[in-house]
């Protein structure tokens, strides 16, 4: 398997995915059902850091009446 930390979102997310689809069919055998698990949680924090770092990087852009920009501040959440 690839380093997770070399995937890119879009990849981590398919492997994370095949994964909860292989765990809920109940096919794998315990011992391989446990690795997945940690694999899949593994892919998890993956996405969610990847996800928290775009988020941080919206910027919310301000214009002033005639369409020029104006400021740009990060976008509140919440």
């Amino acid at each position: 398997m690839t380093e997770t930390a070399e995937l890119s979102f879009e990849d981590a997310l398919k492997q994370l995915e095949k994964i909860v689809s292989e765990l809920e069919s109940g096919s794998a055998p315990l011992e391989k059902s446990l690795e997945l698990y940690q694999r899949g949680a593994e892919l998890k924090a993956l996405c969610e850091a990847r996800l928290e770092a775009a988020r941080l990087q919206v910027e919310k852009i301000s214009l002033n009446k005639s369409g020029a920009v104006e400021g740009v501040t990060p976008a509140e959440f919440g």
